[in-house]
């Protein structure tokens, strides 16, 4: 089930803003007043706003208005492959081609981070997850937030210049996994392009937020969707998506910057092999998968649905390929093989997307182990000889270097617990794997699990202290292969039971599993393949990383603090309140020889939306979603939080029996705890269904099969979900509703 957002207002500013309660906290009595309500302030908001235009704001917020238009440099080839020379801006989604995000700028440093003050900030209007890459250029702040909104800023005076909303169809959530977030924009010549969740690429005029042009990348009847940020190398729009986990087939595509038009496409996994294969490498591919049908039970898999990244100097295209579909080789590839080019680095031409190489990170992939996580290009010394190199820490465990030149396997060793491969073989390079960790036959248990050892959160090469600084997961997974699996393309088609992996009712068993639920920054040799130090963090919450010349790492967190630490000893240094959980990367740009620090806040994506219990303990499941803004002896500070209602729980009676609500359970994990989370505990904002409104209650089925709230963000599931169906589903709920009200009557002592 997917969240519910409405056009509306928010706060002094006449934006768009979030409708939080479609099944949870209910701000009106009836279900009649709702749909008025939204109705109405949808209205009101669409002819303030328009229908897919730039909007200048125009309320009564003097410290975010605009006052005067951004001037839009050059961004070229020229200027890409030189960003060195003008570490003032922040000019691609890692700051330089090679994507270390290292900013050379060191006027803020360890000697005085701790005078780091908030200069300014702004307050999104939503409240879903942010996890994009802030774009300065010239002086102009280019950001996209949730549902594929994007933002252009003053970045010295925090005024709003023009905001535009590509108008993603609520509904579309159902064919997304990981909720309304986007990770960025990139530039090029003037205009500045991005993707929606819905598949589109958008390329907008960088000066006034106008739209230039907009291309459909993805077919309109499968679930893709696009949440990662497009790069622009020698003129092409390069742009991949998501979707694997519902079933779909990955591609990546190029489109000419001026307009608009498909250059290429390359896709990672083959089709059909009863029909041509697209090139000679899916000729080959397609070798690799044995005995299955795999584009008739999920197309594959393989979308590219996060990192990228470029060396002009060998022209190459450095692609990370994503997990198979179903996740379960033993569905789309009974007969075995490695599965090309699932879980792969892969090295194309960019004006052709020719396949020049490929390293697969974890071959025969079935344990969601993407190898989409962040690569970054360096020259580095091994064995007395300078080496051109990619690296990775995918979600496999294992931290990767590799020739960039050849894809030849230089080494990897553990970078974090890892039970499912002992090591990587030295002169194979294939990972080792244990004894039963492939779950045809029982449940496995595994580390890292399916959310990773490091998932898109970016990570940091600093060429001043020689490491990779990792924003590592430590969380384990239980993986049992679906019975009678079928395939189906109205819903989530992993091939693994889902009811298997939900956290266990025992409360004494659930706090020690949460207990082993960490995050940490892990400090990386790659040459010596050594962890230098660790910073432990108390829970799984863990922001992308910036390392600066200034002898700092920053990074936010779970619990909402962003925190500056030594760049050579992980020793905290500073800290600041952001009032929500922090994932995304931040940055570093100067302006008139003024350093600033910036990032995006926002608790959101998979992680807080599914994980349940463990995710609102990370983070309380409240979000501001803001764009910080720090600089030394800044002074502003953060309002006051405001405190919210309380939560109203007043569940019916139970009426059902102990059989019918187990068989809710299982119903409610296979299809709405990927977005209501793990034992209807949201930790996000999306709504705790424990909470319904007695109203809501009066309307469940109306809601969950008829639709009423369809275009409103909470579609139909009647395609997957029968009357008697949702009625099992509604029965558990209610059952959660009366366990949490006798555990909100227990005393702390009681609890335990």
């Amino acid at each position: 089930m997917s969240t519910l957002h409405f056009l509306g207002f928010s706060r002094k500013n006449v934006i768009i803003s979030d409708a939080r309660d479609y099944l949870g906290i209910s701000y009106g009595v009836v279900a009649q007043f709702q749909l008025l309500k939204f109705s109405l302030v949808g209205l009101m908001a669409f002819v303030v706003l328009g229908c897919g235009v730039p909007s200048k704001v125009t309320a009564d917020a003097p410290d975010q208005i605009a006052q005067s238009t951004s001037v839009v440099g050059d961004v070229n080839a020229n200027r890409l492959a030189n960003a060195d020379a003008e570490p003032e801006n922040w000019l691609a989604h890692g700051r330089t081609n090679d994507e270390q995000r290292f900013s050379p700028l060191k006027k803020i440093n360890s000697d005085n981070v701790a005078e780091l003050g908030l200069d300014w900030f702004f307050d999104f209007p939503t409240r879903r997850g942010m996890e994009a890459t802030p774009i300065v250029v010239d002086g102009v702040i280019y950001v996209a937030g949730a549902w594929s909104m994007v933002f252009a800023f003053d970045g010295k005076t925090g005024a709003l210049l023009w905001q535009y909303d590509p108008q993603v169809p609520r509904a579309w959530m159902v064919n997304v996994c990981c909720d309304a977030v986007n990770r960025g924009v990139a530039l090029w010549k003037g205009k500045v392009f991005f993707g929606t969740l819905d598949g589109r690429l958008i390329a907008l005029n960088a000066d006034s937020g106008e739209k230039v042009w907009e291309v459909q990348t993805t077919p309109k009847d499968k679930p893709y969707s696009i949440t990662g940020a497009p790069r622009v190398v020698k003129g092409k729009v390069i742009i991949g998506n998501g979707g694997a986990d519902l079933g779909v087939r990955g591609f990546v595509s190029a489109y000419d910057a001026e307009t608009g038009e498909q250059v290429w496409r390359f896709y990672t996994v083959p089709g059909d092999p009863s029909k041509p294969f697209e090139s000679k490498a899916l000729e080959m591919a397609a070798t690799t998968w044995k005995g299955g049908q795999w584009w008739k039970v999920g197309g594959g898999g393989g979308t590219v649905w996060d990192s990228m990244t470029y060396d002009q100097e060998l022209d190459l295209l450095y692609i990370g390929v994503g997990n198979g579909s179903p996740w379960n080789r033993e569905i789309r590839s009974p007969g075995g093989g490695d599965n090309l080019f699932l879980s792969s680095i892969v090295a194309v031409r960019p004006d052709t997307g020719e396949y020049v190489w490929h390293y697969q990170t974890t071959p025969g992939e079935s344990w969601d182990y993407t190898a989409t996580q962040h690569m970054i290009l360096a020259d580095l010394e091994i064995n007395g000889k300078v080496r051109k190199v990619i690296m990775q820490a995918p979600k496999n465990g294992f931290f990767f270097v590799l020739d960039r030149v050849t894809g030849e396997f230089i080494s990897a060793e553990k970078y974090t617990e890892v039970t499912w491969a002992s090591h990587v073989d030295p002169i194979t390079g294939r990972p080792v794997e244990n004894p039963g960790v492939r779950y045809e036959i029982a449940t496995a248990v595994l580390y890292p699990g399916s959310l990773g050892g490091h998932s898109w959160h970016p990570m940091s090469y600093s060429p001043d202290t020689g490491l990779v600084y990792i924003p590592v997961q430590e969380i384990p997974a239980a993986y049992t292969a679906k019975p009678n699996f079928e395939y189906d393309a109205n819903q989530w088609n992993t091939g693994v039971d889902t009811a298997d992996g939900g956290m266990p009712d025992d409360k004494a068993t659930r706090e020690v599993v949460m207990k082993m639920i960490r995050g940490n920054i892990t400090a990386w040799d790659p040459v010596a393949q050594k962890e230098r130090w660790k910073v432990q963090h108390n829970n799984m919450g863990n922001g992308g990383l910036l390392s600066t010349a200034g002898n700092l790492v920053f990074q936010g967190n779970a619990e909402g603090d962003f925190v500056a630490y030594r760049a050579d000893t992980g020793e905290r240094l500073w800290s600041a309140p952001a009032q929500t959980g922090i994932v995304a990367a931040p940055i570093s740009y100067a302006i008139n020889g003024e350093q600033y620090i910036a990032v995006m806040a926002g608790w959101g994506g998979i992680f807080a939306v599914a994980g349940g219990e463990v995710a609102k303990r990370s983070a309380d499941g409240r979000n501001r979603s803001r764009l910080l803004v720090y600089k030394l002896g800044g002074t502003k500070h953060l309002p006051a939080i405001e405190e919210e209602a309380d939560k109203l729980l007043a569940p019916p009676p139970i009426t059902a029996d102990a059989k019918t609500v187990e068989q809710g359970r299982k119903l409610f994990l296979d299809h709405c705890a990927v977005c209501h989370g793990d034992r209807a505990v949201s930790g996000s904002e999306i709504p705790d269904l424990r909470y319904l409104h007695p109203g809501k209650h009066q309307i469940f089925n109306q809601i969950v099969v008829d639709g009423i709230f369809n275009g409103l963000g909470m579609p139909s599931f009647k395609h997957v979900l029968s009357v008697d169906n949702a009625e099992t589903i509604h029965a558990y709920l209610i059952k959660r509703a009366h366990e949490t009200l006798e555990e909100q009557s227990l005393t702390p002592a009681q609890q335990k």
